[in-house]
């Protein structure tokens, strides 16, 4: 680790952490704190995507949001799928949806169980009105899933995106 990468993640930690302050401001129901997360697993690898995500979520324990050091498994999990598939993306649309959808589907599976089974499906994001509205017709889990999949697929993809565009205007230098 050189100093230049440690410089990324540090920016990719104030990355997550806006974007998570973004959502919770305007409760959204994406999240937007693993932008930078996905920016670094993008740049170089697996090892180091999947040090943003447990990091941003450790500070936004300390400053008081008790859900987001739980979550650090589906932070981890996202580096590391993110870093592992990104380097087989191609610049399309649709091999963006293809990577967003390998992605989600294992990090989704992940956050709904610790959101049913820790949390009851209630959490500091906006997506939980939407878990609430369908526990009674799916049950909690399944709920949780659905609702993790939907929001995620958009967080994820939103991030994917920017990173996309982000990615193809680094200069070489950054990215080794």
């Amino acid at each position: 680790m050189n100093t230049k990468k440690i410089s990324m993640v540090a920016l990719a930690i104030c990355i997550n952490l806006i974007g998570a302050q973004i959502a919770l401001l305007f409760r959204l129901p994406i999240y937007l704190d693993c932008i930078g997360t996905v920016l670094i697993a993008a740049l170089y690898g697996p090892v180091y995507g999947m040090i943003p995500n447990v990091l941003s979520g450790t500070i936004f324990f300390m400053m008081g949001d008790a859900f987001s050091l739980y979550y650090a498994p589906v932070g981890i999990l996202l580096g590391l799928l993110t870093g592992w598939i990104w380097k087989y993306k191609k610049d399309n649309f649709v091999s963006l949806l293809i990577t967003t959808l390998i992605v989600v589907l294992p990090t989704s599976f992940c956050s709904a169980c610790i959101t049913a089974y820790l949390f009851g499906g209630i959490t500091s994001s906006g997506s939980s009105i939407l878990v609430q509205l369908l526990k009674t017709p799916l049950g909690l889990t399944m709920a949780c899933f659905v609702v993790q999949v939907l929001t995620d697929f958009i967080d994820k993809f939103v991030a994917m995106a920017l990173v996309s565009i982000v990615d193809k205007r680094i200069p070489d230098k950054y990215k080794k």
